[in-house]
């Protein structure tokens, strides 16, 4: 029987993080759930399309939104395997997203170390596959070096 909880939607973002290092992209991925449903599942592009705004969780709002007809994802949860910029948390701000759960914290460049705010009713949790979050972008730049 499989259980519909955060590790098993992070193992599906991990998933496509995999799929973003299989292309040379920084190995983040992101799931979009709206009532137990997945109605968006992306990796960084950033390479691919030559932008530096196509991080997943960008990828991953447009998708969803696409996918519900509106701009805002008031009932939707993102698991994503990164810690957000602040770029893809004002995003996430302004989408009114419920949750966030994020897989490894960024120390240098993630949201909470610039400063930056989701949306006040957004809900945050974090260290959910920690560990595995950790090592695939680790190993990335491991083998970039």
């Amino acid at each position: 029987m499989i259980v519909f909880n955060d590790e098993y939607y992070m193992k599906l973002a991990l998933q496509e993080a995999e799929k973003a290092s299989e292309i040379g992209e920084v190995p983040v991925g992101a799931i979009v759930v709206a009532n137990d449903r997945i109605i968006a599942r992306t990796h960084n592009l950033t390479e691919t399309l030559n932008d530096v705004t196509a991080h997943a969780e960008m990828q991953a709002i447009t998708a969803a939104s696409d996918s519900i007809g509106g701009k805002y994802l008031k009932n939707c949860t993102m698991y994503v395997t990164m810690e957000p910029c602040q770029m893809c948390a004002g995003a996430l701000y302004w989408s009114q997203i419920n949750r966030v759960v994020f897989g490894v914290s960024d120390p240098k460049r993630g949201y909470r170390a610039m400063g930056t705010q989701v949306h006040p009713k957004t809900k945050v949790d974090f260290g959910i596959m920690e560990e595995a979050c950790s090592e695939i972008v680790k190993s990335f730049f491991k083998k970039k070096r």
